[in-house]
């Protein structure tokens, strides 16, 4: 049953994950196109317009058509307009300066600046009445599959929503992780409730497993009788095993989640955090000589390693079986170590976040039990 349960929530996720997970856009020689100066592939299937001159350009010359996405936020269109209209005035002053060599009639140079000051009204009342009609980026939008609508966007939303309220993507991003913690937190509570009951009953396991010892394992009615004890033992204390995996299930869908919105959102992954660049990789950054780059990479690994010691039994009666944990929780950890060089930097803040979340209210949980 406990199995059955797994692999149906597995297949849903990967059921909603083919039907609008991201895709990168592959060059003339069929590799995904990456941008040199961040790591970072190049997203094909992007939700609102980048602002970065040079991801506009790689996107532009590998055919992409930018025009009819919407912008993360009006404030991004608003200053691409002041910066066309500081290049129209640039380049009216230049003509202007020309024309002074060329004329030096008080005359002609009086209409010159009238026509000026009327040019820079028309075009500023255009630039407003064009911002008015900004295209933003909704919640809502057309279908792109059950995953993109369902998670991804509402996701991405969340993200823009408290990263314009607090001034940076980087630290909406690390809401948006706090809120989804709490929201799942009774879940995580009572998930750990039962890894707890479960340590303290291990004493009566052990009698049960002892009390069968020895005895033909092959046996149907043996074996029967040692679970129905065992089952009696969960309902006599109130443990429903299954319970404890639904936290662990729904790490790997909310990793997705979260990597689909931060690759399809350029408003998040051009953003800057401190001295990190959101789109770009800890691999980047440490060649470029940013070393809080490798600060990164050990918040993610040191995170990592005791968030999972903090769930794991090590009450269980089987010693192999403790150790195959053990080696595969480290040889779990060890392989996000290495994958975090090579992931980007705000899905590495988000993995922190999540873990530093899980650590709290784990010890408030059990603090609480005592």
């Amino acid at each position: 049953m406990k199995k059955q349960i797994k692999y149906t929530l597995l297949s849903i996720v990967l059921l909603l994950g083919t039907t609008g997970c991201t895709t990168y856009i592959k060059g003339d020689d069929g590799k995904t196109v990456i941008n040199k100066t961040t790591g970072q592939s190049l997203t094909e299937n992007i939700l609102c317009r980048p602002t970065d001159e040079e991801t506009i350009m790689l996107y532009e010359a590998n055919g992409y058509d930018l025009s009819e996405l919407p912008y993360c936020s009006c404030k991004d269109y608003q200053e691409e307009k002041e910066e066309q209209i500081e290049a129209d005035d640039s380049n009216e002053e230049k003509e202007v300066s020309e024309s002074k060599k060329q004329d030096e009639s008080k005359k002609n140079e009086t209409k010159q600046t009238e026509e000026k000051k009327e040019n820079e009204e028309n075009t500023n009342e255009v630039a407003k009445e064009d911002t008015d009609t900004c295209k933003e980026f909704t919640i809502s939008g057309k279908y792109e599959g059950l995953w993109t609508n369902i998670f991804v966007r509402p996701l991405a939303w969340v993200i823009l929503f408290f990263g314009k309220l607090t001034g940076n993507f980087g630290i909406g991003l690390i809401i948006t992780t706090i809120l989804i913690r709490l929201i799942v937190f009774p879940l995580t509570r009572k998930s750990t409730m039962q890894s707890e009951k479960m340590k303290q009953i291990q004493p009566e396991m052990d009698r049960i497993d002892k009390k069968y010892e020895g005895k033909d394992k092959n046996d149907r009615e043996i074996a029967m009788a040692q679970a129905q004890e065992k089952m009696m033992l969960y309902k006599k204390y109130d443990i429903n095993p299954i319970s404890g995996c639904l936290p662990a299930l729904l790490q790997l869908p909310l990793f997705i989640a979260f990597l689909d919105a931060i690759n399809r959102v350029p408003a998040i992954f051009e953003e800057k955090l401190l001295s990190l660049h959101l789109g770009m990789t800890p691999r980047i950054g440490i060649g470029n000589g940013n070393w809080f780059y490798i600060v990164l990479t050990l918040l993610v690994a040191v995170t990592t390693f005791y968030s999972f010691k903090n769930t794991q039994n090590n009450n269980t009666a089987n010693n192999d079986m403790m150790k195959q944990t053990k080696t595969m929780m480290n040889v779990f950890t060890i392989m996000i170590i290495v994958m975090s060089i090579f992931m980007s930097s705000a899905l590495n803040i988000y993995w922190i976040a999540s873990n530093v979340c899980t650590l709290i209210q784990n010890y408030l949980i059990k603090r609480s039990m005592k």
